[in-house]
């Protein structure tokens, strides 16, 4: 597989994709696999990390509270375009949030591109509330999007689902759900977008391999597992036999 592309991308770049015919398509194809996971978000504080803004639209109206921290390399816009910004340049691995802030993260275009992935989700883990849920978006290492730098996904550090199960597992987080999605080939023509449906009751039918993206619902875990070792049980002791020489008394 080729190295993964440095990832150069800033806001104006991402606000192109999405506003072009194949970011369209895109946000449509995952927007709604990340929502089937969030579920209803009446009353809760939900955070957005990375570029993230395509996706919270439906989140904004319900939530009580939502906030949109985007990377300082990355670059901000303001949203929503009424109303107070929301949004905010922000360290990903250093949010400005005390513990136990928000109910649930959603992770887009953010994991791949930081040096420090574990630092990252560390520091969800820390804003998150006991039993909070992390919706995270990454780009699939195996998939066609990853290779082509002509898309947002093909920046950054792609994932296979062993690598992303066992950084989640090591940052105190347990995959609840788990989906691949964007079967359709990166191709920007009418064709190909008109078929995107059809890629993806085919590709996830069938469980196919070259899906462009994980989302992965997860919960913050409140304590480290702790492996159990098995206790041998002491046999009774039993006196132990002495061996006299011959010849003297027992």
């Amino acid at each position: 597989m080729p190295a993964p592309h440095p990832m150069r991308l800033d806001v104006t770049d991402l606000r192109a994709f999405y506003a072009s015919p194949l970011g369209v398509v895109t946000h449509r194809v995952v927007g709604r696999t990340i929502h089937g996971f969030l579920g209803s978000v009446s009353g809760l504080r939900v955070l957005g990390l990375g570029y993230v803004t395509p996706y919270l639209g439906p989140v904004h109206v319900i939530a009580e509270r939502t906030l949109a921290f985007m990377p300082a390399t990355q670059g901000v816009v303001n949203w929503p375009s009424s109303g107070r910004s929301v949004t905010a340049l922000a360290d990903l691995t250093m949010l400005p949030l005390p513990e136990a802030a928000v109910d649930r993260v959603i992770l887009v275009h953010g994991l791949e591109a930081v040096e420090s992935p574990s630092e990252l989700l560390s520091e969800v883990w820390r804003v998150l509330t006991p039993g909070g849920r992390l919706i995270l978006v990454v780009p699939n290492r195996t998939g066609v999007w990853a290779r082509r730098d002509a898309t947002p996904f093909g920046h950054g550090q792609p994932y296979s689902r062993s690598q992303l199960s066992r950084l989640m597992r090591d940052t105190l987080f347990s995959p609840e759900g788990w989906a691949e999605t964007l079967y359709m080939p990166p191709i920007r023509s009418r064709f190909w977008l008109r078929t995107a449906a059809a890629w993806e009751r085919f590709g996830t039918g069938l469980a196919m391999p070259f899906a462009g993206l994980h989302v992965v619902d997860a919960t913050k875990q409140l304590y480290r597992p702790i492996a159990v070792r098995q206790v041998r049980r002491l046999e009774s002791r039993v006196p132990a036999r002495v061996l006299v020489p011959a010849g003297q008394p027992g």
